[in-house]
């Protein structure tokens, strides 16, 4: 009886409280036509990172040029590039002929140069460098063209059904396209990834340092200096484009994403910008209730080192409401596996469901708190004998 116990653990662990955020964001939190915000651009949408919930579009599903925006997704694929060993931060990059050749933003990279890949991603992150990006392209999978098929296929898998890509950098393309909902879920990956928010917030900075071939780096997004709490993401312009921009800002716990495509000139882009940050800030909150440290149950382990695991969330779990709203009644119910070792942090082993009175606003991930080693046979045996002993195990 006693092994039936540790899924019962749920409802007395979890707070009430709210969580959110699911790969696409399908919630509108508001009707988009009772306000008015960036009606320079062709299309726009803004949203709350954490709970994916949509505060603003407009034209979101419109297929467009995404100019250099397109970096947002060769971003994510090299910081998780890095996450999974294939490359790393302060591995040395020797430039090709191809990747030295890009045309537009340039960091100016020479055939045969060296340059170690957190440079490179630094100069993709301030200054939209082209060849940057080609560059570190190369050094994930070998090839540009190998990885544009990485990038459609990481595509499918974070649901974008209005995107395709043909490069790693935004140049105008045939065929090459994506809408303002697609680059906000890329955004809304990319800010999972701190250390991407250490280089896109950067205004100005140096490569090549105290050499004759020093660059001055400055960020392609100015809102980064002038606007209070913004720490990225990514611009783009070409003729074809317009001027573009996925932006981000946190303030207060709450980070908000914005995307426009299609706008008349950089001045018009960042004054809309600024305008729907003010509108997000003023209007919502967040509250945490859960972070990814918070234990929601224990399970038991079948043949662990450990007879029982914590589990937690893979994300932390958050409630977006308007300022002068009440959270109302939350409720938890944990879908869990059976947990059996060997188990890798990380790995998914359930979904934790939460509901707003009684609706429900998200599944998430659960995962264990730590690794769990498989135990030996001799382990087993003696964890068997204390089972008997402790009347876990009647015989």
């Amino acid at each position: 009886m006693k092994k039936v116990l540790s899924l019962m653990f749920v409802l007395c662990l979890l707070p009430i409280g709210i969580l959110a955020a699911e790969t696409r964001p399908v919630v509108k939190e508001t009707d988009s036509s009772s306000v008015k915000l960036a009606e320079n651009a062709k299309s726009a949408i803004m949203l709350e990172a954490s709970s994916g919930k949509i505060l603003f579009e407009k034209n979101s599903h419109e297929k467009l040029p995404p100019a250099s925006m397109t970096k947002m997704m060769s971003m994510l694929l090299i910081v998780e590039a890095i996450e999974d060993g294939v490359i790393s931060w302060n591995q040395q990059i020797t430039v090709s002929e191809n990747a030295s050749n890009m045309g537009g933003s340039q960091i100016l990279l020479e055939i045969g140069e060296k340059m170690s890949v957190e440079d490179l991603f630094k100069g993709v992150a301030v200054m939209s460098g082209n060849d940057a990006v080609v560059a570190l392209a190369e050094a994930v999978s070998g090839t540009e063209d190998e990885f544009v098929k990485l990038m459609n296929k990481r595509a499918k898998e974070l649901g974008l059904q209005d995107s395709s890509f043909k490069n790693p950098h935004g140049l105008d393309d045939a065929n090459h396209y994506s809408s303002a909902y697609d680059m906000s879920l890329i955004a809304k990956e990319l800010v999972k990834h701190e250390r991407v928010l250490k280089y896109t917030s950067i205004y100005e900075d140096y490569l090549r340092k105290g050499t004759d071939k020093e660059l001055w780096l400055v960020n392609t997004n100015k809102l980064t200096r002038f606007y209070p709490g913004v720490d990225g993401l990514k611009t783009g312009y070409t003729k074809e484009a317009g001027y573009c921009l996925t932006s981000t800002a946190k303030k207060d716990g709450m980070r908000v994403i914005t995307v426009l495509m299609g706008e008349p000139d950089s001045n018009t882009r960042n004054s809309e910008t600024s305008t729907m940050l003010d509108y997000a800030f003023a209007q919502y909150k967040v509250e945490e209730l859960l972070t990814k440290n918070s234990t929601v149950a224990k399970a038991e382990i079948e043949k662990g080192k450990t007879k029982y695991t914590k589990i937690v969330p893979k994300e932390d779990i958050t409630v977006l409401t308007k300022k002068t709203e009440k959270i109302g009644k939350i409720t938890y119910h944990l879908n869990l596996k059976k947990v059996k070792a060997p188990v890798k942090k990380g790995q998914s082993l359930g979904k934790l469901e939460v509901k707003r009175n009684g609706k429900t606003i998200q599944k998430v991930t659960v995962t264990v708190k730590e690794d769990i080693k498989e135990a030996n046979i001799l382990e087993l045996y003696f964890k068997y004998l204390k089972d008997i002993i402790g009347g876990d195990i009647t015989i």
